[in-house]
């Protein structure tokens, strides 16, 4: 293994790392949102038609191969890869909703188990005891801060109504598939198109397929209504469509996709210290631990690559 490789997968790693504590302001941010009047369907409209404009206007500027590629690319990228966006865009903003920031955070990392059990037999990736674990780990505590969360709640009487609930948990777990899909779907596109190619050609899938299903489903959506959600909307595109994505796929191509989940994982710990720091949205000591297990877990994943890194090839 040269250095370069062990470099690469380190970084790897780090960009994983950087992509969830990105992901972590999607919480706060749209809960700023809802507060300002903008509509759950329209937040992740708005926000990816920000970011897809902004990535069309640099690849006209400096990228214009962006725009070329193949037939198999285009139903990959823009039509797989655009259904899960657009997916995603809809149940997360449903499952912040629904069970809170801390909540959806955590329903959506039940991703990186999801990842571990089709990565091997999809992409051929090693699905070792070590990475399963972690994988495992990073779940149940994802699970505990969503217990922890609900508990605090109940002890504030500001518990959330079980309707209510019940949609953020299906939103949630909606999410946590269609991250899955994403990211097993980036392992095997970015090292062959590129990350600029694959985020710009699935955010404009996932584009075209809302402005057609949300009128279709009676929820056209609705611009931002102040200039203060317009705002938020920007730092939405910029952060959770564009930057984030940008870090995932650098890392994505350079370690295989169960670890790279597992690292972005650090998303419910960001997402819930910003909650409880701007929002005062407590978590009980069960989910302070679950918490916990998150962190360790990602922290045992980086040390694993980093080791993976430092090993000599036989």
């Amino acid at each position: 293994m040269t250095n370069d490789h062990k470099s690469s997968r380190v970084v790897g790693y780090l960009c994983a790392l950087g992509a969830g504590s990105v992901w972590g302001t999607t919480g706060p941010l749209s809960t700023k949102l809802y507060a300002e009047g903008a509509a759950i369907t329209g937040i992740g409209f708005w926000r990816l038609m920000l970011g897809t404009a902004g990535l069309a206007l640099w690849a006209v500027l400096f990228h214009r191969d962006v725009f070329k590629v193949d037939r198999k690319g285009l139903l990959l990228m823009g039509g797989l890869g655009g259904a899960m966006v657009a997916l995603f865009e809809v149940a997360y903003q449903f499952g912040i909703a629904g069970a809170g920031v801390a909540g959806a955070a955590a329903l959506l990392y039940t991703a990186p188990v999801m990842v571990a059990l089709v990565a091997k037999p999809l992409l051929g990736e090693r699905l070792t005891p070590l990475r399963f674990a972690l994988a495992v780990v990073v779940m149940i505590g994802a699970a505990m801060t969503v217990t922890g969360k609900a508990a605090a709640a109940s002890a504030t009487q500001s518990a959330i109504p079980l309707p209510s609930l019940v949609v953020g948990i299906f939103g949630g777990l909606l999410a946590a598939v269609s991250y899955a899909t994403t990211t097993v779907l980036a392992r095997w596109t970015v090292p062959r198109y590129g990350s600029y190619r694959m985020l710009f050609w699935e955010a404009l899938g996932g584009v075209v397929i809302l402005a057609i299903v949300l009128p279709l489903a009676g929820h056209a959506p609705a611009p931002p209504p102040t200039s203060a959600a317009w705002l938020y909307v920007f730092a939405l595109a910029a952060g959770g469509v564009v930057l984030a994505n940008f870090l995932f796929f650098g890392g994505v191509r350079r370690i295989e996709a169960t670890p790279t989940a597992v690292a972005a994982t650090i998303e419910p710990v960001v997402g819930t210290l910003l909650a409880l720091l701007l929002f005062g949205q407590r978590l009980s000591g069960l989910g302070w631990l679950g918490l916990a297990l998150v962190v360790g877990g990602v922290a045992g994943g980086y040390l694993a690559e980093a080791g993976a890194a430092r090993a000599p090839t036989a």
